[in-house]
This record gives C-alpha cells, structure tokens and sequence, in this order.
C-alpha cells in the first residue's frame, strides 16, 4: 500500500509539472499574439516617422492588495502607439509589499522589490471631450515569483482615464492587476495604480495630426529651375 501511495504522489507531482508547462505555453503564446497583433498596427504602415504616434510617460503608483495599502512606491516608465491602441510599460517596485491586519500590529510580506513590464491592447471605453476611459488586456512579466502570483508570466489587465492638462499635456490615472488566471497557485494577483503625465512627444516624432500638408499643385523642380535661370541673368548696374 504504501508503494501506491508513493506512486500516486509521483503520478500528481507529475500532473502539476506537465500543468505547469502547458500552463507557460499558453502565456507565452498569448505573449506572441498580442506582440503580432501590435506589430501589424495598421496606423503604422503609414508612419512618417520611426514612431509616428508614440507617446512617453512617466509617472509614481503605488501598490494595494483589497483596497489596503502594501506599502511600496511604482515607478513606471511606458510607451503607447496607434492613438493609444497599444502599450508597452517597464515598472519598478522600489520596496518590500505589506500587508497589515489592523488592530494586531502585524504585516505579512506579499512581495520583494521587483521589475515588471507588460504589453498590452487598449480600448476607448467612452469619450466626455477633455476625459476618456479605457480598459486594457495583456500580458506582464515579473524578474520573481511570490505569494501575489506563483508564476512570472502573467496576465495583465488595466482600465483608466485619460485627461487633459494645460496646454497639450495629457495624464493617465489606471489601475492594474496582474495574475496567471489561477493557472499557478498561490496568485492573490498584483494590484497596483499608477499616475503618469506624458512627454512632449516631438522627441520621438511628429504626429499625424500635426502634419503640414503641402499644396499639391507646388512644381518644386519648376521653382528649383527658376531659380537656376535668375541665377545665370546679369544684374542691373
């Protein structure tokens, strides 16, 4: 009896192995859709420029696990294209996520610092003029693994706003949580908010509402050739 017993615990670690493959298999194929699906952009076969409408921002965040504080700063850097359909985002827990249980003046540790980056698709929600909201779906990756999400590939969603500041400025409230979908246990997920402003962004190239048309009925090789002419004409004394 207890060589079947030991067998059967072979058999189930085996089952939680192949699970565990099967499981990143399908993360990371995910992970290749959406990569696919954001390279064939239509908008960016038209691009003037190397990123004809990238956006950059910055920002802080700050970490929370059911509407309680854990306690650690964000620091998100990300970049969207193809007005705002796609994101790409780098995120730094700068310290450890705790959980404090009120009235017993004891924390449990959920997370050490950690990188983060996700991609993501977006979609307009709604459109109130100077406010827009938007949800998003992806995938992140973690540099650990840890009682928010046994796995490092995992599943990110989003949803926000969008609103106007002085000037051209724009800014992002969103939320987030990143979790494997309970393909990997534990995964209480990683819930985090973040506030970002973007940069200018004329660094990374001009969009296409910003565009100067040009008049098509210019000749630039007629103004070019008549110049050349004036050119050759003597001066008057």
């Amino acid at each position: 009896m207890m060589r079947d017993w030991q067998m059967l615990r072979i058999d189930s670690a085996a089952r939680r192995a192949l699970f565990r493959v099967c499981a990143a298999a399908l993360v990371k194929v995910a992970f290749l859709a959406v990569v696919v699906c954001a390279g064939y952009a239509p908008r960016l076969a038209q691009a003037q420029s190397l990123c004809e409408s990238c956006a950059v921002q910055v920002g802080l965040g700050g970490t929370y696990h059911f509407w309680s504080s854990t306690g650690s700063l964000v620091l998100p850097v990300s970049v969207t294209w193809d007005d705002n359909r796609y994101e790409f985002g780098v995120f730094r827990f700068t310290t450890q996520q705790l959980l404090h249980f009120p009235g017993t003046g004891e924390a449990r540790r959920l997370a050490d610092p950690y990188w983060g980056t996700s991609l993501s698709r977006r979609w307009q929600v709604f459109d109130l003029g100077p406010v827009q909201g938007y949800c998003g779906f992806g995938l992140a990756l973690r540099t650990e693994s840890d009682v928010l999400s046994a796995s490092r590939w995992d599943f990110a969603s989003q949803v926000g706003f969008r609103f106007h500041l002085i000037g051209n400025a724009l800014g992002e409230v969103t939320m987030r949580h990143w979790s494997n979908g309970c393909l990997e246990l534990p995964n209480h997920g990683q819930d985090f908010a973040t506030l970002t402003i973007r940069i200018d962004s004329r660094l990374f190239g001009t969009r296409e509402a910003d565009w100067i048309p040009i008049d098509p009925s210019l000749n630039v090789d007629r103004l070019l050739s008549a110049n050349d002419v004036g050119a050759e004409e003597p001066s008057l004394p």
